[in-house]
């Protein structure tokens, strides 16, 4: 890895931590807004920017990539902070979500924005349906924030828009089961969405990368 590509990492990370804080910022100024902390939203967003920077700037991930990667970061932060501060996502975060990821996508081509399109269906149809069928299990801020998941999963791979819903229930399945094990008694209500979206990511990356 050269200096430029550590310097345009850097620049990145920098960028997230400034992001994260207006992250914040606007979640406790929209519509039934929430309080979240700064630090680790700050924190996170520049982890989840300054990698996607530097493998762009090394040439492992075309250029094109980089909004949809620099998007979902973006929602991996704002989302969870939310869902973790209060329990529920915004409707004013989740409805520019879907909008703004299928944006994200148009650098790719008409191709790959099509399977996105159609991977951002298909997965807010699959969770919509566990929500019809288990409303306790999974909420509907889940079943909204869904297709913004699923646009730049289902464009990068046909598989990994699958794959993810799988990974968060077993991050789910196995904080419920340490909860249980801990206060050894009923456990509380696990948020959906942070393994959901971390899922998400981790999975867009190994297939960025892998490619």
């Amino acid at each position: 890895m050269d200096s430029g590509t550590v310097v345009t990492a850097l620049a990145g990370g920098g960028a997230g931590a400034l992001v994260g804080v207006v992250v914040r910022v606007a979640l406790a100024r929209m519509r039934r807004g929430v309080l979240v902390p700064v630090v680790p939203c700050a924190m996170a967003l520049a982890v989840l920017w300054a990698v996607p920077c530097g493998l762009v700037a090394e040439g492992v991930v075309a250029t094109a990539w980089l909004p949809a990667w620099l998007g979902l970061g973006l929602l991996v932060v704002a989302a969870s902070a939310a869902d973790l501060a209060a329990r529920r996502l915004p409707d004013a975060l989740t409805r520019p979500a879907t909008v703004l990821a299928l944006v994200s996508v148009l650098p790719l081509g008409l191709p790959a924005t099509g399977a996105g399109l159609l991977g951002g269906v298909l997965l807010g149809g699959a969770l919509a349906a566990v929500h019809l069928a288990a409303p306790r299990a999974l909420g509907a801020g889940d079943v909204k924030l869904a297709p913004a998941v699923g646009v730049p999963l289902a464009a990068a791979s046909a598989g990994a828009a699958a794959v993810v819903p799988v990974l968060a229930a077993m991050g789910v399945l196995a904080l419920v089961t340490a909860s249980t094990l801990t206060r050894r008694g009923r456990p509380a209500a696990v948020p959906y969405a942070p393994p959901l979206l971390l899922a998400a990511w981790v999975v867009l990356t190994v297939s960025l990368t892998a490619g």
